[in-house]
């Protein structure tokens, strides 16, 4: 399950390994506002709701400028559960106001690209899980046994993808759970 508190990264991104300093002159109190009017906006101008919005980050009440500065937020838009996350600098105030410009260019992609343009760039944020979100076994969300080929793998993929897509009446949880079971099993030696 992804918590506000510690930081939860979503499984699939990269970490970056040295965070810079940004341009940004901006407290943490307001980036927060910025990334919340960002998504009332984006909201209104695409006509869909913005739900289950969570921002996780190692910000606690005793340590607002933690050593690890990465912010993720997850939330939930025309149906896709979505996360934007940045680590790319030093603190939380200065990656929370880059999601906020992140959320403003997919205003501009709406606008210029229309909804279809945005939909296909959310699926790109899909919200996976954390790496240590306790997910069932991948080879049991497969229905592979322990040590199957990359072959067994794809083609229990594949059948499974049939009924888990979006499209074909399932749901983005469940096809991110396929896509992180398939990427997970893949990644392992034969």
């Amino acid at each position: 399950m992804t918590e506000a508190y510690p930081l939860s990264w979503p499984e699939s991104w990269t970490r970056t390994t040295s965070p810079g300093k940004s341009q940004f002159k901006t407290s943490l109190t307001a980036s927060i506002d910025n990334v919340q009017g960002s998504l009332k906006r984006f909201a209104a101008d695409s006509g869909r709701k913005v739900e289950n919005i969570l921002v996780s980050s190692n910000v606690s009440l005793m340590e607002r400028n933690p050593k690890d500065a990465g912010v993720a937020v997850y939330f939930t838009w025309d149906g896709i559960s979505t996360c934007i996350a940045v680590d790319r600098y030093q603190r939380i105030e200065e990656n929370l106001q880059a999601i906020h410009h992140v959320i403003e260019a997919e205003r501009t992609k709406l606008r210029h690209g229309g909804l279809n343009l945005v939909r296909a760039a959310f699926r790109g944020y899909a919200a996976l899980p954390p790496p240590s979100t306790g997910m069932s076994k991948p080879w049991d969300v497969l229905g592979v046994k322990q040590g199957a080929t990359p072959a067994e793998i794809e083609a229990a993929y594949r059948e499974k993808a049939k009924k888990a897509h979006p499209d074909a009446g399932g749901s983005n949880d469940q096809m991110a759970k396929l896509n992180a079971a398939r990427a997970e099993l893949l990644r392992r030696p034969v």
